[in-house]
């Protein structure tokens, strides 16, 4: 998808190579920035070897030439009810608050919805104000700990689904 930016670039979304130099920077910023608010055991983050599994789509945000964010959707089909996971949003700081991050959530779900998932969770951090907006603004309500997650008073777990 090619879109143009408000810098009058093209602006595209496009499948990433979690293992690709400009993934592993994304990345390494995204770990860096949940290691200043997080203890180790409240970041759960996918690595990039998660992340090239074949039930995980991980797509990168393009300005130009320069990945400027990311984001995923861990699939799990064979779970009741099938649902997907969003792991990994991450925009460069310079980038965000200009509704990228929105491309990028829409772009997921609708990865999910075109394999036949239409039931999406995530779970995020209680001190990320903005993402939690953002959550809540794209109609995501709180539940409680799914899948693996143990309740931890740091997670806030969201889930949506999709019409």
């Amino acid at each position: 998808m090619v879109l143009m930016s408000r810098l009058q670039k093209p602006l595209s979304l496009s499948p990433l190579d979690p293992f690709s130099r400009a993934a592993e920077d994304l990345l390494a910023l995204a770990d860096t920035y949940l290691g200043s608010l997080y203890p180790p055991e409240s970041n759960h983050l996918e690595s990039p070897e998660g992340l090239s599994m074949p039930d995980v789509f991980f797509l990168g945000l393009r300005l130009g030439d320069e990945v400027i964010g990311c984001g995923a959707i861990k699939l799990f089909a064979d779970q009741e009810p099938p649902y997907g996971d969003i792991k990994r949003v991450f925009l460069l700081e310079q980038y965000r608050g200009q509704g990228y991050s929105k491309g990028i959530i829409a772009a997921l779900e609708q990865a999910a919805q075109q394999r036949g998932i239409d039931l999406i969770r995530l779970e995020t951090g209680v001190l990320q104000t903005e993402a939690l907006g953002l959550y809540r603004r794209l109609g995501y309500q709180e539940r409680g700990p799914y899948g693996d997650y143990e309740t931890d008073p740091l997670s806030v777990f969201m889930e949506k689904r999709l019409s």
